[in-house]
């Protein structure tokens, strides 16, 4: 079994990766190159890792969790969101256009959220207990903005972010080499070959920690409690 340098084991955790490419498979990714980087150092660890490209799939755009239901023929996100759920990690990665995320990247966040209502078995909201982190390659600038945006939707989903949960790489300002073009020196980059080994390891040792706590401690978060009357310390005459 993997172990760490304290011992300790990742072997029972998964993570997913979502790669928000535009590139439909087998199309080569610059985005993917990062990943790969990232996902060695899990694979490593033993951790079960899945990479997916929501571009290959057909999902429908919408706020519900399956849009069959309302009107669309057909949305594969259902099965995206079944390895969400099963996975202890998510990575979400993808390029930057004119200075932001990708059109699939606000897609997966938006279907992401569409799953938000859904509660766990502690009546939390359902991705509470699992760590988010993302990835951003390009050559213009924005990797700082898009990474803003990233982790601030998933912690607003419910996913705990650990420190330092974001790597990216930039080219030179102006038309030039994406990541895994000659001479691009992007896998070189020490820089983001740090930040996305701290990020990585950063999301290791947060999804260890959640795991083994059985999650976030289910008090003053529960829907249920707070629709019937419960305040958890927010000052309430008529508490329940």
């Amino acid at each position: 079994m993997t172990t760490d340098a304290a011992g300790t084991s990742y072997a029972d955790l998964r993570a997913v990766v979502l790669n928000c490419t535009l590139k439909r498979s087998p199309e080569r990714s610059h985005t993917q190159g990062l990943i790969d980087v990232s996902t060695g150092i899990l694979e490593r660890q033993g951790v079960a890792v899945d990479v997916l490209r929501p571009v290959d799939l057909d999902i429908a755009t919408g706020v519900w969790p399956d849009m069959t239901e309302h009107g669309w023929e057909t949305d594969e996100w259902p099965v995206v969101y079944s390895q969400v759920m099963s996975a202890d990690i998510l990575i979400l990665a993808g390029p930057i256009w004119l200075g932001d995320n990708s059109s699939v990247m606000k897609k997966v966040i938006e279907r992401l959220y569409s799953c938000s209502s859904v509660l766990n078995s502690q009546g939390q909201y359902a991705y509470y207990g699992r760590v988010g982190g993302c990835l951003i390659t390009g050559n213009e600038d924005g990797a700082k903005h898009c990474a803003m945006n990233v982790l601030y939707s998933l912690q607003h989903l419910g996913y705990t972010i650990p420190p330092q949960a974001d790597a990216g790489w930039v080219g030179p300002a102006g038309p030039g080499p994406s990541y895994l073009d000659e001479g691009s020196g992007g896998p070189e980059n020490d820089f983001t070959n740090r930040n996305t080994t701290f990020m990585t390891w950063n999301l290791l040792h947060l999804a260890r920690l959640l795991k083994d706590a059985g999650g976030i401690p289910a008090h003053g978060n529960q829907r249920a409690g707070w629709d019937a009357g419960c305040r958890y310390d927010f000052e309430n005459p008529e508490h329940r």
